[in-house]
């Protein structure tokens, strides 16, 4: 395992979303991070050799992927749903090594997610550009549906959103020429005939008005057949080559039958003819007792290098359990090679591959953190701003934490689990499923029921807190869970038996946590063995991926 390194805040400018958040707050009873460390080793142990990449490259809760080309720069954007900031932008020139240089979403004022499930808010954005000028189309769930944003920098500002009137998930812009066309996922033409039924359909985009224009054409109805009553056919994205149009789209759901399939016409409003070989990528037929499976693999889209190489970035879990992960849908990248006019990412039957050959394009600079592989990292807060992968929940309307001299300070806002409130919570994705999570805090509950320390998030009923609080007037080590419920369970507790600083370290192997603390030169295992597959997708539900970081409330 690479050995962490110090992240320097004061290098990054692209946290504008938290740090609007901010302001000098006076706290009665601070809760002071001073740090937050994190080491993650993969499950999988595989030797990356000269001319190879790993996958995935982007390890942990990075679901949706949509990439584009501006040049030789790759940028790229994944959903984030109620996780705010959200839709993270990056850049690669080598299609494997990322950096994010920013949020599209960074300013509470752009969308509001009050009151919204973790896994409603920003769904499955596509990110794409002409004309000198950024696009990302998605939609909010729970918000007003289907939007865009524009920026001329991809690292920021992004404008606030135009609402577009159509219904559905799942836009993306196709440029054709200077014009441009959005095709999204939305009913069918006719009353559905199951549960899972639905369509993509094509409409042009006024992109110089903002606006809708002209018909709406149904492209698929279903699915690749609709005889076989395919589900969620969802993600859909067009390129032009060689005469012909192709569309790509996810479809099967989410889940282990999730698949990517293609059809292509002639003309952009169809007739569309499926590929008699679909799907061009899946892995629901292989054995699910195979070791270190990667699973739900789809939602794909394609870019080409300015060699004429084409890729896709798409979706994929690695779970430690039959379909159970905590670490949520992660980016992976393989080539796509055409065979007869047809595109095809893997062949029916193959596994996708840990380790490949790497892209013909100069290798990019390390990203520090990197986002991919076996690393570790240190944030000492001694910074201006929080770095751009710290998120909150739901959208905060007012300030609840600030840093102070090379600490996080947070003030408690809403309790974690009401969702009516932005919880005093600030978190980092689990990037890996053997992950050493730690922080060093001070603090010291004023009343029974006030509690600062770690929380590790999936969902609003599904997390839990492991931290310092106060019971029957006595401050406590204590270990509280929340398996889909709305009342927390008492899991483990300790008294605090001095003063000052305490370490407070979650341990997480695949489906199990321990959680150790260190205080007044004395260290104790508070809980081992904690089953934690109440973190999982499959057993929360939703769309996310577990988040660790500092929490505080005060009742």
């Amino acid at each position: 395992m690479k050995m962490a390194s110090r992240t320097k805040l004061g290098l990054i400018t692209a946290a504008a979303g938290l740090a609007a958040t901010m302001s000098p707050l006076a706290l009665a009873s601070p809760a002071r991070f001073e740090e937050f460390r994190y080491e993650g080793r993969s499950q999988e142990q595989v030797t990356v050799g000269p001319g190879q990449y790993r996958n995935p490259v982007l390890s942990g809760y990075y679901p949706d992927p949509s990439i584009t080309r501006v040049g030789e720069d790759y940028y790229l954007v994944t959903s984030t749903f109620t996780h705010f900031p959200g839709l993270p932008i990056f850049h690669s020139r080598d299609l494997v090594t990322w950096k994010q240089i920013g949020n599209a979403i960074d300013r509470p004022g752009q969308l509001d997610f009050t009151g919204l499930q973790v896994s409603k808010g920003v769904f499955a954005p596509d990110i794409s550009w002409h004309d000198g000028t950024f696009y990302i189309v998605g939609t909010c769930v729970g918000c007003r549906d289907n939007f865009f944003i524009t920026a001329k920098n991809p690292a920021g500002p992004w404008s606030d959103p135009t609402w577009l009137p159509f219904e559905g998930i799942d836009p993306s812009i196709h440029w054709d020429g200077d014009r441009a066309y959005i095709v999204n996922n939305r009913a069918p033409d006719e009353p559905p005939r199951y549960d899972g039924h639905r369509a993509i359909w094509i409409q042009e985009f006024d992109w110089r008005a903002g606006t809708m224009v002209g018909e709406s054409t149904q492209l698929v109805n279903g699915g690749i057949d609709l005889r076989t009553k395919p589900i969620w056919i969802e993600g859909p994205h067009i390129i032009r080559k060689d005469g012909f149009y192709y569309l790509i789209a996810a479809e099967g759901g989410t889940g282990d039958k999730h698949s990517e399939v293609v059809l292509r016409s002639s003309q952009l409003r169809g007739p569309y003819t499926p590929y008699a070989g679909n799907p061009i990528l899946s892995q629901r037929t292989l054995d699910p007792r195979r070791p270190n499976p990667v699973t739900s693999a789809g939602h794909a889209k394609f870019v080409q290098t300015p060699d004429g190489e084409w890729w896709a970035t798409f979706l994929a879990t690695r779970p430690y359990d039959d379909d159970t992960y905590n670490i949520g849908r992660e980016t992976f990248l393989l080539p796509v090679t055409w065979r007869a006019g047809w595109p095809l990412i893997l062949p029916d039957g193959e596994r996708i591959p840990f380790v490949a050959k790497r892209p013909a394009l100069a290798a990019d600079t390390p990203a520090s953190p990197p986002l991919s592989g076996d690393f570790g990292y240190i944030d000492s807060f001694d910074g201006p701003a929080l770095a751009p992968q710290w998120l909150t929940v739901r959208t905060p309307k007012a300030p609840f934490h600030r840093l102070d001299r090379g600490a996080l300070v947070i003030e408690g806002a809403a309790a974690m689990g009401d969702q009516s409130g932005v919880p005093g919570f600030i978190g980092r994705r689990q990037q890996h499923h053997i992950a050493t999570m730690s922080t060093v805090l001070e603090y010291a509950p004023d009343k029974d029921g006030a509690r600062a320390g770690l929380a590790a998030m999936q969902s609003d009923q599904s997390f839990l807190f492991f931290g310092i609080t106060r019971m029957e007037g006595k401050p406590m080590v204590a270990l509280f869970v929340r398996d889909r419920a709305d009342v927390d369970t008492l899991v483990a507790a300790h008294p605090l038996e001095s003063q000052g600083p305490v370490t407070l370290t979650i341990r997480a192997d695949g489906g199990n946590m321990a959680f150790d603390y260190a205080a007044g030169g004395r260290s104790r295992t508070l809980k081992a063995g904690l089953d934690a597959r109440f973190l999982s997708t499959r057993r929360a539900r939703g769309f996310t991926g577990t988040l660790v970081g500092p929490y505080v409330h005060t009742p």
